[in-house]
């Protein structure tokens, strides 16, 4: 007996020292930064008590121990949880042990972590911290890196993917996180790049700090590789909480329903007259959204990248949707590349995880200009015509105004496999502007005109009676119905219900070929 309470507290001994991680010092320096410990961050991402770590006695494999000291857990902490009675299974890397650096070890824990999440279904979190590949262990690490990326890769759409960024992400390391289905960032606390500020100094003789170079704010406004940026560690981790109840555990399971507070049939006034009469002046769709889903339940994305598009988890009528749309505040909703590919990026991982599609239209066209066409507008306009072509989940669209050209046929058109297609009376469907095009048609006519400017006047006003109204859109089978605005919500609704149970299996391939 005695030799076995020897036993129970030499593990407890062990287990308290594998808890400390790189030590109380380290631990302190760490919240003198401002940054929680790995196990701290776990704490408040998963419900409480619901932790089980696995592998906590690995340390490293070298033989030269002088040059690398052992921690048990080789500075990366993995195990399985729950979030909101869910599994999940994690991995935290811990900067108080060699800086969070990745060896083979350290690796080895990551995939077998994921490698559990496949086989049972259940999403894979990541909380990243590290100084990136662990120099001494050379090659070993890079090889551990790369089998990270298969399975980043391989695991794409079967079981979601979210990585949560609390401090540096460097080198190659950041492949990971950026084959990731959502990447949520810190301000002022959290960096990603592939080359740091003193190799680019080295090599450009550009001087420039970590936070400029690769800074939340960078990746959430001008690279468009975070999705979600928050204040602090606290804040996204919640937000990696919420971001995770939109989404099923796999691919074969639908989202999670959330019980609505908020009555389907609402109808919302105010919609009626939200569009002005004037097809110049501008509105906002962030409100038309807001109207129209569950109240407080819309998440945007990426909302500080292209902001004449709008994408974004919401609720309606407690079921999980992905709303697409263009911002008509916002260059006038017109669609760019950044646009193009941050849209067609949410598409697809709708599709990838049963997220029924609802899209709002109200766009001009793209973006005319030479920088555009020869930066690659139409490979990437195609990427949107692609993903939604591709995507077999029930889509609806719904015509606010504007949806000229390219930016209708793209836009979840009824010819792209969109199951339902709704118009608002304020919808305008054509080729082009009416302005634009009373001047390629009747340009001879203009000119001819005793008064050209009353006549062109007079030729608009025509047009758009005759050929820029729902109704002759409608006439013609491109739309289902044209409906008052109040009655969006509604009628959204009701068609998902119509909606759940759709087939539409792909043929037969083995992948298609998006045009990247």
């Amino acid at each position: 007996m005695a030799q076995d309470d020897h036993r129970i507290l030499e593990l407890r001994a062990i287990r308290e020292r594998a808890r400390l991680g790189g030590g109380v010092e380290r631990i302190d320096r760490q919240h003198a930064k401002g940054k929680l410990t790995a196990r701290e961050r776990l704490e408040l991402l998963l419900d409480a008590g619901t932790f089980n770590e696995l592998e906590p006695f690995i340390t490293h494999q070298l033989n030269d121990t002088a040059s690398v000291e052992r921690h048990l857990g080789d500075g990366v902490i993995t195990g399985y949880g729950q979030i909101e009675g869910r599994t999940v299974y994690v991995y935290a890397q811990d900067f108080t042990v060699y800086g969070g650096t990745l060896g083979e070890m350290h690796g080895h824990k990551i995939c077998r972590v994921m490698d559990l999440a496949l086989r049972n279904g259940v999403p894979i979190i990541g909380l990243l911290d590290s100084g990136g590949a662990r120099i001494q262990e050379g090659v070993k690490s890079l090889g551990a890196y790369a089998e990270i990326f298969r399975r980043n890769v391989q695991y794409s759409g079967v079981v979601p993917q979210i990585s949560v960024l609390l401090g540096p992400c460097a080198g190659g390391a950041a492949y990971s996180p950026a084959l990731t289905d959502l990447i949520i960032m810190v301000e002022k606390n959290s960096y990603m790049f592939l080359t740091g500020p003193e190799v680019i100094k080295t090599v450009t003789g550009e001087i420039i700090d970590a936070e400029s170079l690769g800074g939340a704010v960078v990746h959430a406004a001008l690279t468009g590789t975070a999705q979600l940026v928050a204040p602090s560690e606290v804040e996204a981790l919640a937000l990696c909480r919420r971001a995770l109840s939109y989404l099923p555990s796999n691919n074969v399971e639908n989202p999670p329903f959330v019980t609505p507070l908020d009555d389907p049939l609402r109808m919302d006034d105010s919609l009626n007259s939200i569009v002005p009469l004037d097809p110049g002046v501008a509105y906002r769709m962030h409100d038309v959204i807001e109207s129209v889903v569950d109240h407080g339940s819309f998440l945007e994305l990426q909302p500080d990248w292209a902001q004449n598009a709008v994408v974004g988890f919401a609720r309606l009528g407690g079921h999980a949707v992905g709303l697409v749309a263009q911002e008509p505040s916002i260059m006038a909703g017109v669609i760019d590349i950044n646009a193009s590919d941050k849209m067609t990026r949410f598409v697809r991982l709708c599709d990838c995880f049963n997220i029924p599609l609802v899209t709002f239209v109200d766009s001009p066209g793209f973006l005319p200009g030479v920088g555009q066409e020869h930066a690659g507008i139409i490979r990437h306009g195609a990427k949107v015509l692609y993903a939604y072509s591709e995507a077999t989940v029930p889509k609806i669209s719904v015509i606010t105004r504007k949806a000229y050209g390219g930016a209708y046929v793209v836009m979840s058109s009824k010819y792209l496999g969109t199951d339902v297609n709704y118009a608002w009376p304020s919808a305008e469907i054509a080729v082009m502007g009416a302005e634009g095009a009373v001047n390629i048609v009747y340009r001879n006519q203009i000119a001819a005109a005793a008064d050209p400017q009353a006549e062109r006047e007079r030729l608009v006003q025509e047009y758009r009676r005759q050929f820029s109204n729902p109704y002759h859109a409608a006439g013609a089978g491109y739309i289902d119905d044209i409906i008052e605005p109040r009655e969006t919500r509604a009628k959204i609704i009701t068609s998902l219900a119509a909606l759940r149970d759709k087939y539409a299996p792909a043929p037969p391939r083995k992948h298609g070929n998006i045009p990247v």
